[in-house]
């Protein structure tokens, strides 16, 4: 199993940036598929969570009306779209995979920074 996050960056307040994660080694088509977050000194948090086809998404609180999840399982993909960043968006995002199976699987992580 092997999950490959890209896409983060420094980006102003009120930007946007598009974050991938590209996934092998188990049939993404029949699993969900998330996002999550880690801020320095904070527990990592879940951002948003897609169902196999697409028909569920789930977001945080704090990202709702901001951020659009969203996958292609010809790719194997899932992206995170994130517009109107602000600074407390300011985390290490990962995505997982959902379900307890795979639960030990992490991937390296991209940064994400909102700064001026």
């Amino acid at each position: 199993v092997q999950l490959v996050e890209s896409g983060g960056g420094l980006v102003q307040p009120g930007g946007s940036l598009r974050l991938s994660c590209a996934a092998s080694g188990f049939t993404f088509g029949s699993v969900g598929m998330s996002w999550y977050r880690q801020a320095p000194g904070l527990e990592r948090e879940l951002v948003a969570y897609i169902s196999r086809f697409s028909s569920v998404r789930n977001y945080a609180e704090s990202v709702k009306g901001r951020f659009n999840i969203s996958r292609d399982n010809t790719k194997n993909t899932v992206y995170l779209q994130m517009n109107s960043l602000r600074p407390e968006d300011t985390a290490v995002y990962y995505c997982h995979i959902a379900g307890d199976y795979y639960s030990a699987y992490w991937g390296q992580g991209t940064q994400v920074t909102v700064s001026s």
